[in-house]
């Protein structure tokens, strides 16, 4: 390892990523076992909600979303989304508590039983959630149910949503470095946790007593997700990566911080979600990518464009998906992996993109890679609150593959130069359904 004096400011290499000896060697995934269709959503609206401008609109728009199904921690028949007012923050605290727990302690043990190692070998913790704010947090009661020792460092991080799960990995990769520094070891378990579906009743309040386009109730779900990263000192066995990790940038873009957003609210949180997000995020990705792509050295001469990588993208909308699509150059297979979790599963915010990673690696996945080639290297992204943008750069395992998974025929959305729509026929894309929408 290089001193400090070597890498400095005047040195050849500063602010370039060397070897850092850096690998996720767990990952974990934990949906609930309920499933939400648009469908669903406006029954329950049905139930509780006269019809309006605003609410027409919603529905309109949760037509056009591009997701299957939404995973939850309950059906729509739900006592606790049924009731006649809409559950204060209180209620919902104590709901997370109760099932994003045991969600997020599902999710850690399949990432540590994947990482070969025991919660005794944890070294640090790094967690991330937008839908809690409790103190102490999820963490505290995961690492109890885990039986980590009470003298492992934690750190839970908030503020960052929907990028929350690449800044948690970034955070611990700089403390794994920190370790590597002082020749320690370091097996950093990484926790993202959100319950989203049960402010339902929140958003639809609003959009009900103030006509407030709020798209957020037709996007999130639930989840809990988790990996280990190590950098590989004091291995007593050989550690097998799943991914390399390379590189990472981190960027707030400028006169943003009202676009996106979770603002608090004595009935939850609500989604800030305005319609400049998709074309903001769009021209956002490739200069931190160019960054990202000068800052890591040794890279082959044929990883030199955003077609020559996979790219695991958080799916926070099917217009970001698409609008990024269209400025890198790329197509719906090169995110695959965040197309079939969004259409399946939906949006989870920070702990999607955890989700992302885990479903490229799947041997199904390879069937719908570009031309049938998967890409050694991948690009992780993915948009938070600030609006910052979180990227970083893996090498993956090609030999490390997980089994094939039984949801069905993968079918990805057609591209325009596909000329998918027939001579005559009109389809609204979400895009147009948001034509002049305010969101938040």
């Amino acid at each position: 390892m290089a001193r400090p004096e070597e890498t400095g400011h005047g040195s050849a290499t500063f602010g370039t990523f060397e070897d850092l000896g850096l690998a996720i060697i767990g990952l974990g995934v934990e949906y609930p076992a309920f499933q939400l269709t648009p469908t669903d959503l406006r029954t329950l609206v049905k139930r509780h909600y006269r019809d309006s401008p605003a609410m027409s609109k919603v529905m309109t728009i949760n037509d056009y979303t591009g997701i299957d199904m939404r995973s939850s921690i309950g059906t729509i028949d739900d006592p606790f989304v049924n009731r006649k007012k809409a559950p204060a923050i209180a209620e919902l605290s104590k709901i997370f508590m109760k099932e994003g727990v045991a969600l997020a302690v599902t999710a850690a043990q399949k990432a540590l039983t994947e990482a070969r190692i025991d919660v005794s070998d944890i070294t640090h913790i790094v967690s991330t959630t937008c839908t809690n704010s409790s103190n102490p947090g999820f963490d505290h009661y995961v690492c109890k149910k885990l039986g980590v020792s009470h003298t492992v460092e934690k750190v839970l991080l908030h503020g960052v949503g929907c990028a929350g799960g690449l800044a948690a990995l970034r955070t611990a990769a700089n403390i794994a470095m920190g370790s590597s520094f002082r020749r320690r070891p370091a097996r950093v378990l990484v926790m993202a946790l959100e319950i989203c579906t049960f402010l339902v009743r929140s958003e639809m309040d609003s959009i009900d007593k103030f006509q407030e386009t709020r798209i957020g109730v037709s996007l999130f779900s639930d989840c809990a997700s988790a990996l280990v990263l190590s950098n590989g000192i004091g291995a007593e066995c050989v550690e097998e990566p799943i991914y390399e990790l390379l590189g990472w940038g981190h960027k707030i873009i400028p006169d943003t911080d009202r676009d996106l957003g979770f603002n608090v609210d004595p009935l939850g949180w609500k989604v800030v979600l305005s319609p400049r997000v998709p074309k903001i995020a769009e021209t956002a990705v490739d200069p931190i990518f160019r960054n990202l792509l000068s800052s890591i050295p040794g890279l082959p001469p044929t990883y030199n464009t955003p077609e020559s990588f996979d790219w695991a993208m958080h799916p926070g909308g099917a217009t970001i998906l698409s609008g990024v699509e269209k400025a890198m150059g790329i197509t719906p297979e090169h995110m695959r992996a965040s197309y079939d979790i969004y259409i399946n599963h939906g949006n989870s915010s920070a702990a999607t993109i955890i989700s992302v990673m885990d479903r490229l690696r799947h041997k199904d996945m390879d069937a719908c890679a570009p031309d049938g080639k998967v890409k050694d290297y991948v690009v992780g992204c993915a948009f938070g609150p600030g609006m910052a943008v979180e990227m970083c750069m893996l090498k993956r395992n090609l030999s490390h593959r997980g089994k094939s998974l039984p949801t069905g025929v993968i079918t990805l959305p057609e591209t325009e130069s596909e000329e998918s729509r027939s001579d005559g026929e009109v389809e609204l894309s979400l895009s147009e359904v948001l034509n002049g929408v305010d969101l938040d």
